[in-house]
């Protein structure tokens, strides 16, 4: 049995390319002692991958060159020598970039695919999901009544941030490209409001969509639109900084705000957020969501893309805004 793998051959000047990635194919190994084997069916997509890429200081190491890409992965457990897994289990993990993971099962988890698809535990109750909870509820401190702002709103965070702010009894407004993924903020995910970056009025739409200033802002995107945000805040307003997707393929340094002395002026608070600082109180927020999933307070919006061997270009999707909802990569086994 064959195992295919994407190895990053080299590091990416600004977005990456087909040059930046190996497509090698291996023998699948049999596990050894307190080992398993893992068939991936489904392949995270995250803005985050693109910092991995880079060879910089970080929370995390950089994806070595030669080796497999980093990803979190969904699938089933083919074989095991490991007690704590048996063959048909569903787990999650960072696996890779491949079709076929050997593990010592150190990171893994289980998930129950009947209380929901496997690809949601890439999106709302994956990490995506776990930095809207955790990036929100405990950087944000959103409180009822005040207005959250959060940019990407659209994505696999922006979505889940915006509903849990409305669960607990905010005002939100969402920041999205292009007219359809408005729509689907405000109508089918309860927004108050969605306003289009792209629009010519982008910053009057803002300014009407924010009558009382902004409380919290939780900011996916950077740059311009990070700017914009600062001059709207409120006093003890908090940003959480989550990512600055518009930043993350400059070939030039990354542009901060220029407009930071708003934090001064309004006695404001901005904090960056890494998921993984939580990682101890994952199952607790799992439970909380699946319960609102479950109550139908919370919606959740995959975007599945077909095709081991298209891992590059539907990596970029994320960079030119196409995906709608939570990027997946699905490998269909023969």
């Amino acid at each position: 049995m064959q195992n295919r793998q994407y190895l990053l051959a080299s590091r990416p000047v600004g977005k990456p390319t087909a040059e930046n990635w190996s497509l090698v194919s291996n023998e699948v190994p049999e596990p050894g002692e307190g080992e398993l084997v893992v068939r991936i069916d489904y392949i995270s997509l995250d803005p985050a991958m693109r910092g991995w890429m880079n060879d910089a200081r970080s929370y995390i190491e950089p994806v070595g060159i030669g080796e497999v890409m980093r990803a979190g992965t969904v699938g089933i457990v083919q074989a095991s020598r490991n007690p704590d897994y048996a063959v048909g289990d569903a787990v999650y993990g960072h696996l890779g970039v491949q079709e076929y993971a050997l593990t010592d099962g150190k990171g893994l988890h289980k998930v129950d695919p009947s209380l929901a698809p496997l690809p949601r535990y890439l999106g709302v109750l994956g990490m995506p999901g776990m930095t809207a909870y955790f990036g929100l509820l405990n950087t944000g401190q959103p409180q009822a009544g005040e207005t959250v702002v959060v940019s990407g709103a659209a994505g696999a965070v922006g979505t889940v941030v915006g509903q849990i702010a409305k669960i607990k009894g905010c005002r939100v407004v969402g920041i999205a490209g292009g007219p359809d993924k408005c729509r689907y903020l405000e109508q089918e995910l309860g927004f108050d409001a969605a306003v289009d970056y792209r629009a010519d009025d982008f910053a009057a739409q803002l300014k009407a969509a924010c009558p009382k200033g902004i409380d919290v802002y939780f900011d996916n995107v950077g740059g311009d639109i990070l700017d914009l945000v600062l001059t709207r805040i409120n006093v003890r307003a908090r940003i959480v900084i989550c990512g600055a997707i518009s930043q993350y393929n400059n070939t030039t340094p990354v542009k901060g705000p220029s407009n930071y002395l708003s934090l001064l002026v309004n006695r404001a608070r901005m904090e960056g957020i890494v998921v993984f600082d939580n990682a101890k109180n994952y199952g607790k927020a799992a439970a909380e969501m699946a319960g609102w999933l479950a109550e139908g307070k919370l919606k959740a919006k995959e975007h599945i893309e077909k095709g081991f061997e298209r891992f590059p270009e539907v990596l970029n999707m994320l960079f030119t805004g196409e995906n709608f909802g939570k990027l997946v990569l699905e490998i269909e086994h023969d």
